[in-house]
């Protein structure tokens, strides 16, 4: 039985088609995988799924609740908590619901019952009633805040990505949709996420860029395409849906290569007979013909077979006309990522010696440590554990409380940040990319442009830009700085598989010094790291 359907969906921004005709259904047990380039629409389709937005044309129809969470934790001022995964799980949108309904009871309103009843139905379902005392245990085991009153504005990055976690696990909608819900999460929280996810008894529906992760939870794949905008779906999960769609477009250049070649033997056959039959007719005419042929019978018979062969190459065209017409495989637009050669720095990139940094409640240290030139650094360990706490101090962001530090003087850094704030929000993505690089305009825009970043998109508040997006610029700021020391915190958030990919290419071939924070298993799996540290409760461990 269908829980969620979507029946020739399309929509689209002004002018710009997002989405055409795509179906979808989700039934209980189902775990579907929404892919597909940054850009073709898979945060859009879930947003209309859970009845966000609406529709151009088609129907979007729900037998049971709905819930989505976005990829944006979305952590307000005024919100404690509770009232976080409350407002996630979507029990305080019902309990606001129950309290219009029965305020109107109270004032005579004919159809409040009703709406009251409905209201309660979904209250008791979505598991309003014991919440709180479910995120007790729940939030124990994610070692969050035991007070529940605490302003959910004020929690660390990892704290945060535990409760966004929480609320996952928390949820008891029929059919849950999930925005990149693996970003920022360790491995304890991916491996506790893929258990919840796999037993579920509803519906899922998941956007992701973490291949581990759509490996181990998806049972089927929609693709979007970003050129027809519509929908494909593969089943027997994300590993088979590679190695058909590999087949797909094999199969799809095997058949452009067999028409394209049948169509131009036609053409040339067409082409090499015209000639033929001008020749032939221009010879058996010619005063020379005459001269050597005075019968102008045997002159006349050759004309008409020149004339013949200008019949066959008419003929070769209406064959060339009546193929059915295959179209050529798009180049799909890739990004093409090239950190280039990086500047030797000294033999000593950067030094900890017992170095202490405090932050609130949370010390990191004493540390000792040293970055030569050319080390692969991976950093490792639990959300909250001090890794995001160690970059800040190595890169001298975080005042010590104790030891020293030094960077080496002829060290040019290139960061990319776990919260992708390298630009001004305000600013216009142009003017604030042109103030980090010293580029003019012209040399930004066609850099950006490399990095899917058009005429439209550098002009827009840099507030504005999708986390895909802002990743891209912050790529390709690190491209300008030729940087010599590549600081990564979680790099491969918000980007497409695609993009990846082609990070994970780049990172290969760059012959400088990298520290690399990252709890995307396959990344650390296709590029050598030299050394490996593991961070715990703000102690180092080298492996």
């Amino acid at each position: 039985m269908s829980l969620l359907a979507a029946h020739g969906v399309s929509f689209s921004y002004g002018a710009a088609t997002v989405l055409a005709e795509v179906e979808l259904t989700v039934a209980a047990g189902d775990r579907i995988a929404v892919v597909g380039p940054n850009g073709t629409g898979k945060s859009t389709l879930l947003r209309l799924l859970a009845g966000l937005e609406q529709p151009d044309s088609g129907e979007i129809t729900a037998t049971g609740t709905v819930g989505l969470l976005p990829q944006e934790r979305d952590r307000r001022p005024d919100e404690t908590v509770l009232g976080y995964v409350a407002r996630r799980t979507g029990v305080s949108a019902t309990e606001r619901a129950m309290h219009s309904a029965a305020e109107e009871m109270a004032r005579g309103g004919p159809d409040a019952g009703p709406a009251y009843a409905s209201a309660l139905d979904r209250y008791l379902a979505l598991g309003g009633p014991d919440l709180e005392a479910r995120f007790s245990e729940v939030g124990a085991a994610l070692r969050l805040p035991a007070d529940h009153s605490r302003r959910a504005s004020g929690l660390s990055g990892g704290q945060a990505a535990r409760l966004a976690l929480a609320a996952v696990l928390l949820a008891r909608f029929d059919v849950i949709l999930l925005d990149e819900p693996t970003n920022d999460l360790d491995t304890g929280g991916l491996e506790l996420l893929e258990r919840h996810l796999t037993g579920l008894r509803g519906g899922l529906v998941v956007v992701s860029h973490d291949r581990a992760f759509l490996e181990r939870v998806a049972s089927e794949v929609i693709q979007l395409d970003q050129h027809s905008h519509r929908a494909s779906r593969y089943g027997g999960g994300f590993a088979a849906y590679q190695v058909e769609l590999e087949r797909d477009r094999v199969r799809a250049r095997e058949e452009y290569e067999t028409y394209a070649a049948r169509r131009d033997e036609l053409t040339q056959r067409a082409r090499r007979q015209r000639e033929w039959a001008r020749s032939g007719e221009r010879a058996a005419n010619s005063p020379a013909a005459r001269r050597k042929e005075p019968d102008k019978n045997i002159r006349h018979a050759r004309a008409q077979g020149a004339q013949q062969l200008g019949a066959g190459a008419a003929a070769a065209m209406r064959e060339a006309g009546r193929l059915e017409v295959v179209q050529e495989p798009r180049k799909e637009w890739e990004l093409r990522l090239r950190f280039g050669a990086a500047r030797r720095s000294g033999d000593v990139v950067a030094t900890l010696a017992g170095a202490v940094a405090d932050r609130g409640a949370f010390r990191l240290g004493p540390v000792d440590l040293q970055l030569a030139w050319a080390d692969r650094l991976f950093v490792q360990g639990a959300n909250g554990s001090g890794k995001t706490t160690l970059i800040e101090t190595i890169l001298g962001r975080v005042p010590l409380t104790a030891g020293r530090r030094s960077l080496g003087p002829s060290v040019v850094t290139g960061e990319i940040d776990q919260a992708r704030r390298t630009f001004d929000p305000a600013s216009p993505l142009i003017d604030a990319f042109c103030a980090h690089t010293g580029q003019i305009p012209g040399e930004a825009r066609t850099l950006l442009a490399k990095f899917g970043l058009g005429a439209d998109d550098v002009l827009r508040p840099a507030g504005s830009l999708s986390p895909g997006e802002r990743t891209r610029a912050d790529l390709a700021l690190l491209v300008s700085a030729e940087a010599n020391l590549l600081v990564l915190d979680e790099p491969t958030n918000h980007l497409d598989l695609p993009a990846i990919e082609q990070l994970e290419e780049a990172l290969g071939h760059y012959d400088g010094t990298l520290l690399l924070v990252t709890h995307d298993r396959r990344l650390i799996e296709h590029i050598s790291v030299t050394r490996h540290i593991t961070v715990v409760d703000g102690k180092l461990r080298e492996i």
